[in-house]
């Protein structure tokens, strides 16, 4: 997740010197503090037009648009999103956490009615649903929103006004923005997201928020923030909708599959008779349903893969991400971890290993002790705990740790 400016940094107490006040700044979190990088007060001219046509008003542009910069370190975000930079296994290991599969199995009995009310409404299973909650927000815990988040007005000015390949899509989007402001759904102040624009518990982008969003919770407002109604209504919602889910199905399971390599959508039951047969050695419950067989690595677990997969999919078009989902949604419900290990992988730590990797990343290091090398630490801490850092979570994606996504729902692929 991009990072807000240090307060310390030399370029802000120059500024800060230079007479701007301070009070000023935490009243406007999007005021710049520093003059815009060349071209973009031309490009933001030239943007307001495009912007008035489409019907955001005077004021709305003022107050949205009228002293905002742009957040450059969402390009280094763009380019270090972790579902093209990890093996898949620490992938599945960061997101499929104790963290989150502990948390998850809270969140789920505090909001036991809202998920039933939801699977009734759109059939949309309840672990599916509750491990987008997890991996997109910590299942909305504040830290993420108070640690992690940044305001989208700057995040998407950016990407809107430099970002070569998709300059006509980041606009609509800071446009969407804008109308969300301009609906009175929403503040500026309140916008805060992921560096690609993606907002609250379960991190709509813009265009999701005015398109698929609805008053789930009958408050008269849509809004991503606040009770996760509304949020988790409308996911499931975008998953029917857009990723075509399909009622009383699951999404998979991991299968041995000794020829390999086959090819093709076929029933669960032509799949048994090819010798496909599931890991934990149970009958498929839906032999007529059809699905697709999916080998990430060679070695490691193979999967057959239903509809509901590429529904999920279709809020992030990362096969690693839509594995991690369903696979947590798994665990949270009481699944086993994967039967057949991926090769190279190493054990998740658990949530008490992580933190008793804290508590001696914390001590005094001295020379010589192995256990407390502050290099073996964090090479242990990134590659097997990353999730955990802030108690949590990753995307466009957690946003703690977990956080660079690439999504339909935020899109930045």
């Amino acid at each position: 997740m991009k990072q807000p400016d240090s307060p310390q940094s030399p370029a802000r107490r120059a500024v800060l010197k230079a007479g701007l006040a301070a009070g000023a700044v935490l009243v406007n979190p999007l005021t710049a503090l520093a003059a815009a990088p060349p071209g973009f007060d031309q490009w933001r001219d030239n943007f307001r037009a495009r912007a008035l046509a489409k019907g955001i008003s005077e004021a709305t542009w003022t107050r949205c648009m009228g002293r905002v910069e742009p957040d450059m370190s969402v390009f280094k975000q763009m380019r270090n999103q972790p579902e093209f930079h990890e093996q898949i296994w620490q992938y599945i290991n960061r997101r499929v956490s104790d963290w989150r599969i502990i948390h998850g199995r809270e969140a789920l009995k505090k909001n036991d009615a809202l998920f039933g009310r939801i699977e009734r409404d759109f059939g949309v299973e309840r672990g599916t649903l509750l491990a987008l909650w997890g991996v997109e927000s910590a299942y909305g815990d504040p830290l993420v929103q108070q640690n992690h988040m940044t305001p989208v007005f700057p995040s998407l000015a950016a990407l809107a006004w430099n970002e070569p390949r998709r300059k006509a899509y980041w606009e609509t989007e800071l446009i969407n923005a804008m109308k969300i402001v301009q609906r009175g759904w929403s503040t500026p102040q309140e916008m805060n997201g992921s560096w690609a624009g993606a907002m609250g518990h379960s991190q709509w982008m813009p265009e999701v928020w005015l398109n698929v969003g609805f008053d789930y919770d009958g408050d008269g407002k849509v809004s991503p923030f606040g009770r996760p109604d509304d949020a988790l209504g409308s996911t499931a919602k975008y998953l029917v909708n857009r990723g075509k889910w399909h009622r009383g199905e699951h999404w998979g399971y991991e299968v041995r599959a000794p020829g390999g390599g086959a090819s093709g959508s076929r029933t669960y039951a032509a799949w048994a008779s090819a010798g496909v047969t599931r890991a934990d050695g149970q009958p498929f419950p839906q032999p007529n349903a059809s699905a697709q067989l999916w080998i990430p690595v060679t070695g490691g677990p193979a999967f057959l893969l239903g509809p509901n997969f590429n529904s999920v999919k279709s809020y992030n078009p990362s096969m690693n991400y839509a594995l991690a989902i369903c696979h947590l949604g798994d665990r949270c419900l009481g699944g086993p971890p994967f039967i057949q290990p991926f090769p190279g992988s190493e054990r998740a730590l658990t949530l008490a290993e992580v933190q008793e990797m804290r508590k001696r990343r914390s001590r005094p290091i001295r020379k010589g002790l192995a256990w407390g090398l502050q290099s073996v630490d964090q090479r242990v801490c990134k590659s097997l705990a990353g999730g955990m850092e802030a108690a949590t979570t990753e995307n466009y994606e957690v946003r703690p740790n977990d956080q660079g996504r690439s999504s339909s729902i935020r899109d930045c692929g």
